[in-house]
């Protein structure tokens, strides 16, 4: 069955559970025990299908990368004296790559063009293709990444923030004019460390076939991704990003009733919590376990709030909004910051310009590996909390 196939196939089985539901609630509007099984069945059964969907959508995405051409083997050519290939210079030449990879492996330096980021202890500044492809992974690894606004600094960045707006008045002729005294506020991203360290056999690296840049490049990108995910979500803002769903990330615009369940009135109420402006953009981020929890609700008119996707790249919906899911966003609990909707461009994520990677020759000698530590700079935070809204469950 191919993915097509099980969308559909996921898209009927929601519909037969939405009419199950229509006509299997007694007078009580509840289901009997005997019919509250079944539907548990085919919830199992649909979160399978979802499951199922978002495997082949990786195995389609890991194929479509196997399948692009390879990189030309290094030649041992002469040292092209002006350093420039192509048309490129610096970290994006060839001559910079190939000599790269060369340092990867331990192997002698053919061109002598990694002068530039060559730190004490021989750690080199990425080529920008392969710093290129980490971005793009962590996209690919990272909710919150691919929805906020993504800026590359070179420096702590401040950014201005208006706080209030000039007021327009009706003025009478020759009367007066009325001053308005708008206030600003700042924000200031910085540069948080992340590091990473991974080992990779001698012998491996002797094997020609085995193409080290890749398999870094993937490794990296996903532990960066996990560590970055959950900072974004739920930072402190001490030595690591500011998260969405903390005190100093977006605005608490509903409180439920309840510190266990959430109602589809309060789901409508933080909906409208949003202004106007920022729900043009907007989208729902909050956990798997959460969007379990919230299949069976209606809103006034009884359509179902939360609609599958049965296209190809295509998030599911809630109230008509995109929905995102992060195993990191605080799951239903008392307290708890569960729900956020608003226009995730309202986060900036400030990476500092020039990952690195550094090799670790002796470290790890007497096991027959290298060591292998990357680097990279980046800060996270909310800022204009207002475009962001949080749902926060009742305190017991």
């Amino acid at each position: 069955m191919n993915i097509t196939e099980l969308r559909e196939k996921r898209k009927k089985l929601w519909e037969t559970m939405e009419g199950y539901l229509d006509t299997h609630r007694n007078s009580m509007g509840v289901l009997s025990a005997e019919d509250d099984a079944t539907y548990n069945k085919m919830e199992a059964d649909l979160d399978s299908l979802t499951n199922e969907i978002k495997r082949m959508e990786r195995k389609d995405a890991i194929e479509a990368e196997l399948s692009k051409a390879v990189n030309e083997a290094i030649k041992e050519t002469p040292q092209n004296t002006d350093s420039v290939k192509n048309g490129k210079i610096g970290r994006a030449s060839d001559d910079y790559r190939d000599d790269f990879d060369r340092h990867l492996r331990g192997k002698t330096l053919i061109h002598n063009v990694l002068s530039e980021g060559v730190d004490a202890d021989g750690g080199y500044l990425v080529p920008e293709e392969f710093e290129r492809d980490i971005v793009m992974q962590l996209e690919e690894e990272n909710v919150v990444r691919s929805l906020a606004k993504v800026i590359t600094t070179q420096h702590e960045r401040k950014i201005p923030v208006a706080n209030g707006h000039s007021v327009a008045q009706w003025t009478a002729e020759n009367a007066a004019y009325t001053e308005s005294n708008p206030t600003f506020g700042q924000k200031q991203l910085d540069a948080f460390k992340l590091t990473d360290l991974c080992r990779v056999s001698v012998e491996l690296l002797q094997d020609s076939a085995f193409d080290i840049e890749d398999y870094l490049m993937k490794e990296f990108a996903r532990a960066f991704g996990i560590a970055e995910e959950e900072a974004f979500c739920v930072g402190t803002g001490t030595n690591q990003p500011t998260g969405v769903f903390t005190a100093n990330g977006g605005t608490v615009g509903v409180t439920t009733a309840s510190a266990a369940a959430i109602t589809a009135d309060e789901l409508i109420s933080l909906v409208y919590a949003l202004k106007s402006p920022y729900r043009r953009n907007a989208k729902f981020l909050l956990n798997d376990a959460t969007v379990s929890a919230i299949r069976k609700l209606k809103d006034q008119n009884g359509a179902y709030l939360w609609q599958p996707s049965i296209q190809a790249g295509q998030p599911d919906r809630l109230l008509g909004y995109e929905l995102y899911t992060s195993p990191y966003v605080p799951a239903v609990a008392a307290g708890a910051l569960a729900v956020a909707f608003g226009d995730f461009k309202n986060y900036w994520i400030g990476d500092r310009a020039g990952r690195t990677v550094q090799r670790l020759n002796e470290l790890y000698a007497t096991n027959g590996q290298i060591g292998y530590v990357a680097t990279e700079r980046v800060d996270g935070k909310v800022i204009l909390p207002e475009g962001i809204q949080l749902l926060q469950m009742k305190t017991a």
